[in-house]
C-alpha cells in the first residue's frame, strides 16, 4: 500500500495533526456561530422596528456582507484593520471576529423573516389576552419564531464550517492548512499522498456538516 501513498496519513503524526486541525477548524466556527447568533438575534429584532434609519443602517450592514467576499473580508480583519487600529491580535481570534460578524448578518435576517412570518392571528390573539408589547414578543413571537428559523439557522452554520476553509489563507493552522504542510513535506516520498490527504479532509467535512445537512432537511420537512 506504500506505493498508493496511503500510509502517508499515518506517518509520523501526520493523521493527530490533521485532527488538531479539523478541531481548530471546528472551535473556530462554533465560537462565530455563538458570538454571531446572538447578535444576529438583536439585529434581528431591530430590523422589525418602526425606526426607519435604523433598519436602513442595518440593511446596509447585512448588503455589505453579503456583497464583499469572504475572502476579502479574512484579509480586511487580519491585514488591514490591526495596522490601521495598532492590533495585535492571533488570526485565530480575528477569524472568529469576521466570522461571527458576517453570521450575524445572515442570521439577522433569518430572525427578521421568522418574526415577520408569524401569523397575524397569533399576534391579534395574545393583544386580546391582554399581553403588552414586550410579553407578545416573549410568550407569542419569539418561541414561534425559534422554530421557523431553526432550518436556515442549521444551514448557515453548515456554510460557516465550510468557508473555514479559507482560514489557510491568513495563516489559521486549520485542517487544511496543515494537510497542505504534510503533503509539502511528503511530496518526494509519497507522490500521491495528495488524494489521500485531502480524501481525508473531504471526510472530516462531510462527517461535520452531512449530519447538519440532513437535520436541516427534515426540520423544513416537518414545517410544511
Amino acid at each position: 500500500m506504500v506505493h498508493l501513498g496511503t500510509n502517508i496519513l499515518f506517518a509520523g503524526n501526520n493523521f493527530v495533526r490533521l485532527l488538531e486541525g479539523l478541531w481548530t477548524t471546528v472551535w473556530i466556527a462554533i465560537c462565530a456561530l455563538i458570538i454571531g447568533l446572538i447578535l444576529g438575534t438583536g439585529l434581528g429584532i431591530l430590523r422589525t422596528s418602526k425606526n426607519r434609519p435604523v433598519r436602513i443602517l442595518l440593511r446596509l450592514y447585512l448588503e455589505f456582507f453579503r456583497i464583499v467576499p469572504t475572502v476579502v473580508l479574512l484579509f480586511l480583519f487580519y491585514y488591514i484593520l490591526p495596522r490601521q487600529l495598532n492590533l495585535n491580535l492571533p488570526a485565530e481570534q480575528m477569524a472568529v471576529l469576521a466570522f461571527a460578524l458576517w453570521v450575524a448578518a445572515e442570521f439577522s435576517d433569518i430572525v427578521r423573516g421568522a418574526l415577520i412570518s408569524v401569523p397575524q392571528h397569533q399576534k391579534e390573539s395574545g393583544l386580546a389576552l391582554g399581553l403588552n408589547g414586550w410579553q407578545l414578543f416573549r410568550y407569542v413571537l419569539l418561541p414561534q419564531a425559534l422554530v421557523l428559523e431553526l432550518p436556515a439557522t442549521i444551514n448557515l452554520a453548515t456554510r460557516v464550517v465550510k468557508t473555514t476553509s479559507l482560514l489557510m489563507l491568513i495563516s489559521v493552522m486549520d485542517v487544511i492548512n496543515i494537510g497542505q504542510q504534510i503533503i509539502e513535506a511528503n511530496r518526494q516520498t509519497y507522490p500521491n499522498g495528495i488524494f489521500w490527504i485531502y480524501g481525508i479532509i473531504f471526510l472530516f467535512y462531510f462527517i461535520v456538516d452531512y449530519p447538519l445537512s440532513l437535520w436541516a432537511r427534515r426540520l423544513a420537512a416537518k414545517q410544511h
